[in-house]
């Protein structure tokens, strides 16, 4: 439901700000006096096709911004949801448009940025306008099969279908798939079979790579590793030169430790501190020279080990890059390429199982499309008499309405193509509404199938000088239809006809004035005697009577 719309600077509109209530609002005034400029903000402000002729003259920009209440399990919400919008469900969407003077634009939906096409498809779910001038709505052919679905009722046929098609598309795509890869499979097999012995011959190890580039890190130190080695062997000395050494100093202190006897003096104890001395001294370097001998072996590697290292490394490596994939992943690929192979060698056998399930799904999709099409050609009797029952009271007596239903491509919404198709006069070939029916006439038409239709809740009608050309009992009978349909959804009427505006439940009274040398649109919610005065002026024109008044008092009651 429309809840509110702000205007600023748009034609004859400087600001504006309305607030609607549900059921049926009136907007009147005289001709010229900015009726459609309401209705092309609103447009505006929910995706319309625009352009900068809207912006007033003077002004940099126009703004339209439109709020909407939406119930919380309405489908805007996710496709808000999937554009990254947040929303709160418990509040209204607001829907905003600004169009700059050179013609740019720019779209907010709850003061995000977005998309005009989002913009514009949310407000089609939101706001449906029936006049002449306007492309959406009973005059947008694709929608009519939609229309029809929901009067028709048949939900759980509709889900039947979609799921049918779902299953038939898989079946179709796996058909094609194994036809494109047996039409291809001489040139697969020979590529399969050379990959798959290359990769055989190869025989990638999982965690190679990782232990191969350590090992050429290792072998390409290992030559100055066992130079440093072997220069830390000769500056030990060869044949234990620095262990003679050591033991003859040893052997020189036991000698005079000896001579001096036992004792506890100064000297004794340097004595004994320089043998301790020497002995861990002479014990730590025949460590050391086993020591360094040890690591010199470990890096005297065999020769070539290098080359044979790298070799095979760059062979894993080349073949990766070969099948876009990594040495670990080498594995996988052949696994891959075998089972390719596997399925050329097989394809007959799984063509023909593949052209079995498609049958089936033919079959299935078949049998659920056409309890679809029974389905929409029964509601489309019911809806073409509902319509036509409507037409006679709204001066259309002589017109026609035909649901027609024609077979047309498979889809998940079924094989039929839907469109609803008009007469105004007997003779006269059936065609598309905004062909063949004049503004009124369309208006009319237009209120006649939402009534057979019935509305949906959530969706703000507006028609457009569907009194056009008609009075009296007609016009009382447009009023009527209106408000019938304003008790199933939020209804605006563009109307000059006062027996619609007396029986609406808010009044818009717009009018034009000129304020310091501009011209300036207003609107006015007009109640009391303000509204009576207004319908009365409908009633008589300029100079409203006493007689106008009680007319336009009994049209109220």
């Amino acid at each position: 439901m429309l809840t509110g719309l702000s205007i600023r600077n748009v034609v004859l509109i400087e600001a504006l700000d309305l607030t609607f209530e549900a059921g049926l609002s009136a907007l009147t005034g005289e001709t010229g006096a900015g009726k459609s400029i309401i209705l092309d903000a609103l447009g505006m402000a929910t995706g319309a096709r625009s352009d900068k002729g809207l912006v007033r003259a003077g002004s940099d920009k126009a703004m339209c911004t439109a709020g909407f209440e939406i119930a919380a399990d309405n489908p805007i919400w996710d496709i808000l949801s999937d554009a990254g919008i947040d929303a709160d469900r418990s509040e209204d969407i607001l829907l905003r448009r600004v169009i700059n003077a050179d013609g740019r634009s720019k779209a907010y939906i709850n003061d995000q940025p977005a998309g005009v096409k989002l913009l514009a498809s949310v407000g089609e779910r939101v706001l449906e306008v029936h006049g002449q001038h306007d492309g959406r709505g009973l005059l947008d052919v694709s929608t009519h099969k939609a229309m029809l679905d929901r009067f028709g009722g048949y939900a759980p046929k509709l889900k039947t279908v979609e799921t049918a098609f779902a299953a038939l598309k898989t079946a179709r795509d796996r058909v094609d798939d194994l036809v494109a890869a047996n039409n291809k499979a001489v040139d697969d097999r020979d590529f399969f079979e050379h990959s798959i012995a290359e990769l055989d011959r190869l025989a990638p190890i999982a965690g190679e790579e990782e232990r191969l580039a350590s090992e050429r890190r290792f072998l390409q130190n290992a030559e100055g590793a066992l130079t440093e080695l072997t220069a830390a062997q000769d500056a030990m000395g060869e044949g234990g030169d620095y262990e003679a050494r050591l033991a003859g100093a040893l052997r020189g202190l036991e000698r005079v430790s000896a001579k001096l006897g036992e004792g506890d003096t100064s000297v004794h104890r340097a004595l004994g501190k320089a043998t301790g001395a020497l002995e861990r001294a002479l014990i730590e370097t025949e460590e050391a020279r086993a020591a360094v001998g040890e690591a010199a072996f470990a890096f005297d590697v065999e020769p070539g080990a290098l080359d044979k290292t790298e070799e095979r490394l760059f062979a894993l490596r080349a073949s990766a890059r070969k099948y876009n994939t990594t040495i670990d992943g080498l594995s996988g690929v052949r696994a891959q390429f075998a089972q390719n192979l596997f399925d050329i060698d097989n394809s007959d056998e799984a063509l023909a199982q593949a052209k079995a399930a498609l049958s089936k799904a033919e079959a299935a999709y078949d049998k659920a499309a056409s309890a679809l099409t029974a389905a929409r050609k029964k509601a489309s009797k019911r809806l073409d008499a509902g319509v036509m029952e409507e037409l006679p009271p709204l001066k259309m007596d002589k017109a026609r309405f035909v649901t027609d239903i024609e077979p047309g491509r498979d889809s998940a919404q079924g094989r039929d193509t839907v469109s609803f198709s008009v007469s105004t006069n007997p003779g006269t070939p059936l065609g598309p509404l905004d062909k063949v029916a004049s503004g009124g006439e369309m208006s009319r038409f237009a209120l006649a199938i939402k009534v057979a239709l019935a509305a949906d809740a959530d969706t703000t009608l507006i028609f457009d000088e569907v009194d056009q050309g008609v009075g009296g009992a007609v016009a009382d009978a447009v009023g009527k239809r209106l408000s019938r349909l304003s008790k199933e959804a939020q209804v605006l009427v563009v109307t000059h006809s006062p027996q619609v505006a007396a029986g609406a439940d808010t009044q818009f009274l717009i009018s034009k004035s000129v304020i310091a040398d501009k011209t300036i649109t207003q609107v006015a919610r007009l109640s009391g005697e303000a509204r009576l005065e207004e319908i009365a002026r409908m009633l008589a024109g300029e100079s409203v009577t006493d007689a106008a008044r009680a007319a336009a008092r009994q049209l109220m009651e």
